[in-house]
């Protein structure tokens, strides 16, 4: 029996993805799903409907989610929106779990199954499938962009007629694949770059792009390719080392996080008031709490002469590019969930079973 896989516009004005692409459209419909979309869903990230070949259109949300056996988001919808979701509905997106008592509560009162890919397991097999990665790259790239346009500086070295420009010196700390990206785009610039992590296998990756390894002495290598939290002896090292090593910083970009607990404070106000008059930082933690203690999430603030800048979802500023990998992740992880033009979901399927937050109206931790 065919089943209905279904898209609604995203809620939120600074949202630009979408959780599908024509493409995907075109590749869900070859194995047995009825694609319905509400009008409009991809035109923020430069889609139009008439690219989604094959799909059904309908102009009312609602309408849309009654009939929803699978739904592919962004981010989850409102609560009242959710109360029109068909019942026994398949929810797949960055969903937040445990975030939103509300909106979990509707999940549960449809008795729906939620799959918030932010919780998926970090294995080879998943790679394919990982949204937090894919989207990390388009956030780190676009910080290193927004570090160009603030600094007073440009990035490369010139030799011009009125004498010789020396190259900014950018700084990334965290080398996931953000950090790695910003890394890249950097040297792309022309700056003289360095990246630090606390992971010291990381070393290997951040040379591998041309930057120099900012080796302050301390670990925090942690299990699932994600840094542990340092003690306080060992973050007490790290600011110092880190705060004398800042103060010829052109450029910091920061990146650091730890998955469900907020932003590591890296860069203290004290290490800001030691570095450059022209300074900029710019925190890809700033929605988290922010790497930089005087980040403010969406706002850029001046502080002795140094500018730090707190973006948030940056991801949807590349809409269009974001929204093509996001897409084949979300294609990728329902194809699991697709057997012979069906849905049947193999719960012995680690991906599956850990990823799922809620099963069948009830809450799995």
């Amino acid at each position: 029996m065919a089943f209905v896989v279904a898209v609604i516009r995203e809620a939120s004005p600074q949202e630009r993805r979408v959780a599908m692409t024509p493409e995907t459209c075109r590749k869900l419909r070859a194995v047995g799903a009825t694609v319905l979309l509400q009008s409009g869903i991809g035109d923020r990230a430069y889609f139009p409907d008439a690219a989604y070949e094959g799909a059904e259109f309908e102009a009312d949300a609602d309408a849309v989610l009654q009939r929803a056996d699978v739904l592919l988001c962004v981010q989850l919808p409102a609560a009242e929106r959710l109360a029109s979701l068909k019942e026994g509905a398949i929810v797949i997106g960055l969903l937040a779990a445990g975030a939103d008592a509300v909106r979990e509560a509707q999940l549960v009162a449809r008795k729906a199954t939620s799959f918030p890919l932010e919780r998926l397991p970090r294995t080879t097999r998943a790679q394919a499938m990982d949204v937090l990665s894919s989207q990390a790259g388009m956030a780190g790239y676009k910080a290193m962009l927004i570090a160009a346009q603030v600094a007073p500086k440009f990035f490369p070295m010139l030799t011009t007629a009125a004498g010789t420009i020396r190259p900014s010196k950018v700084l990334v700390i965290g080398a996931g694949v953000a950090g790695l990206q910003a890394i890249a785009t950097a040297r792309r610039l022309g700056a003289q770059v360095e990246g630090f992590d606390v992971r010291p296998e990381t070393r290997e990756q951040i040379e591998s792009l041309g930057a120099k390894f900012l080796d302050l002495g301390v670990s925090a290598k942690g299990e699932g390719g994600y840094a542990r939290e340092l003690t306080a002896e060992e973050r007490a090292l790290q600011q110092q080392r880190l705060a004398d090593h800042l103060k010829s910083v052109d450029v910091i970009v920061t990146t650091a996080a730890v998955p469900g607990r907020p932003a590591p404070k890296i860069v203290s106000a004290a290490m800001v008031a030691g570095m450059k008059p022209g300074g900029v930082i710019v925190d890809l933690a700033a929605e988290s709490g922010g790497n930089c203690e005087l980040t403010r999430a969406g706002e850029t603030v001046e502080s002795g002469g140094v500018s730090i800048v707190g973006p948030t979802n940056l991801a949807s500023q590349g809409a269009m590019h974001a929204s093509e990998m996001y897409a084949r992740n979300l294609l990728n992880f329902s194809q699991l969930l697709i057997k012979d033009g069906a849905l049947q979901l193999d719960w012995d399927d680690e991906l599956i079973a850990k990823t799922c937050h809620i099963r069948d109206g009830a809450v799995r931790g």
